[in-house]
């Protein structure tokens, strides 16, 4: 996610994940609280507050580890790695990317969720991350996959606010959508078939209430792909599909 920006900028490519710690603001914490169900999207949008607010307070690659679950992925110029793996062999840098989430899809038994935002980096590059959530036997959220990319090109710069000017900036709204849950006595119908194709590789993940569908792809030419699939209104929809760019190979 955010490490979209960091990774890639490492020569790799982007990690998140939910993690111990919970959210301090106590606005999401009122909301959370009392919340109906088991599918809380705001779970996951407090999650990456909480996990922005690591990487910034104890250091970008600590907070990776801090918040990957076991076997999270980050998906690099060559290929999906092992997170944890990656963000050890880093050290922290002197400051962190930042990162917001725009939209949340997640299964109807709330056990998975997909994000997708946007990152800043320190030097002002800005781009766009991916991160699949799992719900783990403690009930927390942590990253099992992740990958982002820079905006090319990238947008101009904002101008600065003239002398006596007054600049009021507007709260971010976040897109959530819940998959539907089945009915009693009613059978979840099954996702769209993959295309299997030669010049890539492919790994795909279903929910295991069978509402949420994320896989990712790497073509050969080192571009990526991630993908992801959600029951609604008793069909299968597309809730996004991001095509990536090679990494260049001298970094970003």
């Amino acid at each position: 996610m955010r490490i979209g920006v960091a990774v890639l900028l490492a020569g790799a490519v982007a990690a998140c994940g939910g993690g111990p710690r919970g959210p301090s603001n106590e606005v999401i914490t009122r909301v959370l609280t009392g919340a109906p169900g088991e599918a809380q999207p705001s779970r996951i949008v407090a999650t990456e507050i909480a996990f922005a607010r690591a990487a910034r307070e104890d250091g970008q690659w600590t907070a990776f580890k801090e918040f990957a679950a076991p076997g999270g992925l980050i998906h690099g110029r060559n290929g999906p790695v092992d997170a944890l793996a990656f963000a050890s062999a880093l050290d922290d840098p002197d400051e962190a990317v930042q990162w917001g989430t725009r939209a949340v899809w997640m299964s109807c038994d709330g056990a998975m969720a997909v994000s997708q935002g946007r990152f800043r980096d320190p030097q002002g590059i800005v781009g766009t991350y991916v991160t699949i959530w799992e719900r783990g036997a403690d009930g927390q959220y942590r990253y099992t996959y992740d990958v982002g990319t820079r905006d090319d090109p990238q947008p101009p710069p904002r101008e600065a606010p003239r002398e006596g000017e007054i600049v009021v900036t507007a709260l971010d709204s976040v897109r959530a959508d819940i998959a539907d849950c089945a009915r009693r006595g009613e059978t979840i119908p099954g996702p769209p078939p993959l295309t299997i194709g030669e010049g890539y590789n492919e790994v795909a993940k279903l929910s295991r209430d069978g509402t949420l569908r994320w896989r990712w792809i790497h073509y050969d030419d080192g571009r990526r792909r991630v993908a992801a699939d959600y029951l609604s209104m008793g069909s299968w929809k597309t809730a996004l599909d991001e095509f990536m760019p090679a990494t260049p190979s001298s970094g970003e």
